[in-house]
């Protein structure tokens, strides 16, 4: 018999407000969802129904029966369409086709191509020239500026080039890729700031005078360079169908992926990092999990058997012990494996790298992919433009004249 697979789904990305818990037995469940087993399991693995072992019996389940029951309405038609469409945003839905990337069997793929494969040996420059479907291998050549990777440098940029560069709409792909180029050029002088004409990860690796880093920073960088339609790729896509300018549609991107649920997560792992130092790794989590608070390091609802970018990260460099005691004892108390969160926390203390390196390299990787949905979405010519179900005071009747 097939058993599905647990994961400890964000609450925060499907709902919060649901206290007590109360769970079904799979009978229940099934008998709610008028569904096969193999469908039940299907939605455990996807995040859309939550699962435990049953405390009587360890070789049972148990279903969270809200998500059942959600389910079980949204299969029987009871929805009103603007209801479904709401949901479609949610958390583990899909609102929009892409070609971009796809995560499929706790795999993560770019244009059909396996990332974690694809990463053994590209480049971000690679990725990017994969991502943007046909485009030539990039070159970039920097011009003397900041000493240091800066974040606040990039914003900068990208603000100044707004109101400067022509709409998107309109123009031939090719034109938008030349422009794509020169964007990621752009955060690039301020991301990976050294004056080279070498590959981004080994301008950075020589940014912060680590060439034993350059291996690893290349790996990161193709590893994160886009992960489906996730909260900033949408922000991007949002701002490219309206037609504005491509640095526009990565402004957004950028600004959203600051989120802590999101690119700046590693300061969570950070907090759990120093927390146990002072109080032992597993006092650390226990008091983390008694308070109620998301545990930033551990699990991904995408990926239910552990995170396909973490393993293809943390192969390749020594595991600080204090990441080693964190994850042996949050693996062992929550059931998750560590996340790409973890990882880029962990390989900026492996290589004495500064602090903030984990946002440093999210932002100059997703702006690759960034740039490839605001290229798609151009090329669709619509514009994203959900309506709002309204739940504020009644619109005020007027009276005939």
């Amino acid at each position: 018999m097939i058993r599905p697979t647990f994961i400890d789904v964000n609450l925060d990305a499907i709902d919060q407000c649901e206290a007590p818990m109360s769970w079904l037995t799979a009978e229940e469940a099934l008998r709610a969802l008028k569904t096969k087993p193999q469908t039940l399991y299907a939605n455990v693995s996807r995040g859309r129904i939550r699962a435990k072992p049953d405390p009587a019996d360890p070789r049972r389940s148990l279903y969270q029966s809200a998500d059942v029951h959600r389910l079980a309405e949204r299969h029987a038609g009871r929805r009103k369409a603007e209801t479904v469409a709401a949901e479609a945003i949610r958390w583990g839905d899909p609102v929009l086709s892409s070609a971009v990337s796809t995560i499929s069997d706790g795999r993560l793929f770019y244009r059909g191509r396996d990332a974690a494969d694809f990463s053994e040996a590209a480049t971000l420059e690679q990725t990017a020239a994969l991502l943007w479907n046909g485009a030539d291998v990039l070159t970039f050549k920097a011009e003397a500026g900041h000493a240091t990777p800066s974040l606040q440098a990039a914003f900068l940029a990208l603000a100044g080039r707004v109101t400067l560069d022509l709409p998107s709409l309109g123009r031939s792909q090719a034109a938008l890729r030349r422009e794509a180029h020169s964007v990621l050029s752009t955060i690039a002088d301020a991301l990976a700031p050294r004056p080279s004409e070498e590959p981004l990860h080994l301008r950075l690796a020589a940014s912060w005078e680590r060439p034993d880093a350059a291996d690893c920073l290349r790996r990161a960088l193709v590893l994160l360079a886009d992960h489906e339609l996730n909260a900033s790729a949408f922000a991007a896509r949002v701002t490219a169908s309206a037609g504005a300018a491509l640095s526009a549609a990565v402004l957004s991107g950028l600004a959203t992926l600051t989120g802590p649920l999101h690119g700046a997560a590693w300061q969570g792992v950070d907090a759990l990092i120093e927390a146990a130092s002072a109080l032992g790794a597993e006092q650390a989590i226990r008091r983390s999990l008694v308070q109620g608070n998301h545990l930033a390091a551990f699990g991904h609802p995408l990926y239910p058997d552990g995170d396909i970018r973490a393993q293809a990260l943390l192969a390749h460099f020594p595991l600080p012990q204090e990441f080693t005691d964190l994850r042996d004892a949050g693996e062992a108390m929550v059931g998750e494996k560590v996340n790409v969160d973890f990882a880029l926390a962990a390989m900026a203390v492996a290589f004495d790298l500064p602090r903030e390196v984990p946002i440093i390299i999210f932002s100059l990787a997703r702006s690759a992919g960034w740039l490839a949905h605001a290229m798609e979405q151009i090329g669709s010519g619509e514009l994203i433009r959900p309506r709002a179900r309204y739940a504020g005071p009644a619109p005020e009747t007027r009276s005939a004249p």
